[in-house]
């Protein structure tokens, strides 16, 4: 069976609370589980991002630089990670300007589910707060523009955003539709059997 790991992933410093809980395979690349944490917060992707864990950094190295690059995401997988740093916390911060902090547990590890599609969701609750809305202090000046129709940057907010913003709404049907077209990317390619010659 393959082992699968039951993460908990809490968005550091924000309320209302923003969580999610999912089922990854153990052997995970970390760039996956990027992609994973992505889908399942309702992030769009579009900024760096970094695991932390026993002062050690993995993400994409910038070619660039090379001072403080963190290791390459795509070849380090967590189970890499909990071996090498005997840890089951490792924290996640995407989008270094706005600095969202997330911290993730590894809560189990147990066998696949057979016939399950792993990313598997397990629990959602809260809204990702929007992209760059200026981290955790501009998260809850926008919460409390949004959430007070006499607030003077209520209408403003309201046009930036794009309309009515519910804090307390996780997004579970978009979330679902993320993990299966993950899950339909990451599925292995049946096999071509192979030609059987004609007898002569």
């Amino acid at each position: 069976m393959i082992p699968v790991a039951r993460l908990k992933v809490t968005l550091s410093d924000v309320a209302p609370q923003v969580l999610r809980r999912f089922d990854v395979p153990l052997k995970i690349k970390l760039n996956r589980l990027h992609d994973v944490i992505q889908a399942a917060m309702g992030w769009t992707d579009s900024h760096l991002y970094e695991f932390r864990a026993g002062g050690v950094g993995w993400g994409v190295p910038d070619p660039e630089y090379d001072y403080d690059d963190p290791l390459p995401a795509s070849k380090t997988s967590l189970l890499d990670v909990l071996e090498d740093v005997g840890t089951k916390t490792i924290h996640y911060v995407y989008d270094f300007g706005d600095n969202w902090h997330h911290v993730v547990k590894v809560e189990k590890i147990d066998d696949a589910i057979p016939g399950a599609a792993y990313p598997r969701l397990v629990r959602a609750i809260g809204a990702c707060p929007p992209e760059d809305v200026g981290g955790v202090p501009g998260y809850a000046e926008f919460l409390d523009a949004m959430t007070d129709p006499k607030h003077e940057e209520h209408d403003r907010m309201l046009e930036w955003y794009g309309g009515q913003f519910d804090p307390d709404e996780a997004e579970i049907g978009r979330i679902l539709d993320n993990f299966e077209r993950l899950a339909k990317k990451w599925a292995p390619k049946p096999r071509k059997p192979k030609a059987v010659p004609k007898p002569v």
